[in-house]
């Protein structure tokens, strides 16, 4: 039975889940990188074993009831405890609501939103028994600001995934449970590659192909701008290691540069810098 502290990072095959599960065990967590696909968790377990560093891959599908159980199990087993649970796993989906399915909207909610339920329920019962515990909800600043065009399932998912922290902190503060929230702007990550196009959109004959065409056009500055995901890491890492931290966090060159915005424009003011920053290509944090 182990005296470390024991983390529990989902999506953890790349990007911010990978670099978070590297941290924290560079850190002395004890940490589960978990991943759909056991075979795409070779590079980060190899990498571990290098540095001799506690980091073990447990395969863990969030979108399985049962599997999700089964790993948690596993780890309580094992430790007798975790403190730490990053929800990190996610993807986008690209479209115009009108060539969006609805199947392919509750797909985006099922891994975006759901998939944080269902890891959540499943570390509740063993911090509200040990009387701690820091459940990390990887948000988005389209969690706060529908910013990006064509995104409205994806931001949806994020805005959702807002008002459930806010809410569950409210519900496990008397069990000394901490839920925060990490808001990152553009990363660098396999995110871009991962994104899913709404399978009606066609550039032929789309309403919405030249409009989407300015918006990929525009993006080039912003993308040229984003940040590596060990910043959103080591944002992690310092949240779970403070002793008060804050609900909500940004992360990343371009969300602080956002979110002030938010702070200081009318929705309208915002409206348009938002429309200026994609399609007129001066990006969110050269203007």
């Amino acid at each position: 039975m182990t005296e470390e502290k024991v983390a529990i990072v989902t999506g953890s095959s790349g990007g911010i889940g990978f670099e978070t599960s590297m941290l924290l065990a560079d850190n002395g967590f004890h940490t589960y990188a978990t991943t759909r696909n056991l075979n795409k968790s070779e590079e980060i377990q190899e990498i571990a074993s290098k540095k001799k560093i506690p980091l073990k891959t447990i395969q863990l599908d969030v979108n399985d009831d049962s599997s999700v159980k089964e790993a948690i199990e596993t780890i309580v087993k094992e430790n007798n405890r975790i403190d730490v649970l990053v929800n990190n796993a996610g993807y986008g989906l690209f479209g115009s609501l009108e060539e969006l399915s609805i199947e392919e909207i509750r797909e985006q909610f099922e891994t975006n939103f759901f998939d944080v339920v269902r890891a959540t329920k499943a570390v509740i019962p063993t911090m509200r028994k040990q009387g701690s515990g820091t459940i990390v909800n990887i948000s988005s600043t389209g969690g706060r600001i529908g910013l990006v065009p064509f995104n409205t399932s994806y931001h949806a998912s994020k805005f959702a995934l807002e008002g459930f922290t806010e809410s569950l902190r409210q519900e496990l503060v008397e069990f000394g449970i901490n839920i925060i929230l990490i808001e990152p702007g553009t990363i660098g990550t396999n995110f871009m590659n991962n994104i899913r196009t709404a399978k009606n959109y066609n550039t032929d004959n789309s309403p919405y192909a030249k409009t989407i065409k300015r918006m990929f056009e525009g993006s080039v500055p912003i993308m040229a701008n984003s940040s590596h995901p060990r910043e959103v890491a080591q944002v992690i890492l310092n949240v779970v290691n403070s002793s008060s931290p804050n609900v909500r966090y940004s992360a990343g060159k371009d969300a602080e540069v956002v979110l002030k915005k938010r702070s200081e424009l009318s929705d309208r003011e915002m409206e348009e810098w938002t429309r200026e920053s994609w399609f007129d290509k001066k990006g969110f944090i050269r203007q």
